[in-house]
């Protein structure tokens, strides 16, 4: 070959997946697509925990500056062994008594699981708040509030209240005000300690309130009904009709 003779120069190729095999080229695509997909949702995650948070501190109050409001909305939190409130869930109850007695609330809503025969959070919660001196008749079961989002759902459109005050734990209250709002029912909250005697499971239900702030956001933008919806109960109404004493 002459210096004059031209030599074709190769054919541009694509360059090569890190292994420059098939295989190799799945495996980075397949991976590229887990990456996009995980941000995505973690994107979705954050944004929603965001905007629930948000939305839920703008109605946030204390118990002393409350306005008064017919309806104390107390979300359920757990029995003991003995079927005797939690420590939270006592905490809550005592604030809605405190409410009462100061003549804020007229009718406390308790609201909580009753979904099999050992277990009934709402008369638990009746139980105490009668013992601690609020009347049996000012006081009314929600059986079917199995979470935050069917409780206010169910207050909203089965109990009939327009307007309550929420009373739950303090890293809990945005979450529950942004479940009520998403429900209709116009509500601000009051918040009650997170203290506990068992700092590992205060510590663990701070933490799946991220996952379930994002559950909370997709519940509120889907309108879900809840597990149970049933006919139209006046106990609200008939209890904010009798004597207060």
């Amino acid at each position: 070959m002459s210096e004059h003779d031209v030599v074709p120069a190769p054919e541009p190729t694509a360059a090569p997946a890190p292994d420059g095999t098939p295989a190799g080229r799945r495996r980075w695509g397949w991976r590229r697509r887990v990456l996009a997909t995980t941000s995505l949702v973690a994107l979705v995650v954050v944004g929603g925990v965001g905007w629930v948070q948000a939305s839920g501190q703008a109605r946030t109050r204390s118990a002393d500056d409350v306005e008064p409001t017919p309806v104390v909305l107390v979300l359920g939190a757990g029995l003991r062994p003995d079927g005797t409130p939690s420590t939270f869930l006592a905490r809550r109850l005592d604030m809605a008594r405190e409410l009462f007695e100061a003549g804020k609330v007229e009718v406390v809503l308790v609201s909580g699981d009753a979904s099999r025969k050992d277990y009934d959070e709402p008369t638990a919660m009746r139980d105490w708040l009668i013992e601690h001196g609020v009347p049996a008749r000012r006081v009314v079961r929600d059986f079917a509030g199995l979470d935050t989002h069917d409780s206010c759902f169910r207050a909203r459109n089965v109990f009939g209240v327009d307007q309550a005050i929420v009373v739950t734990q303090d890293y809990h209250l945005r979450r529950a005000l942004f479940s009520c709002a998403a429900a209709g029912l116009d509500a601000v909250g009051v918040g009650v300690s997170a203290a506990s005697v068992e700092p590992a499971k205060a510590a663990w239900y701070r933490v799946r309130e991220m996952p379930a702030s994002a559950k909370a956001a997709w519940d509120g933008l889907t309108r879900r009904d809840p597990k149970f919806l049933g006919d139209q109960e006046t106990g609200v109404q008939d209890a904010l009709a009798s004597p207060r004493q």
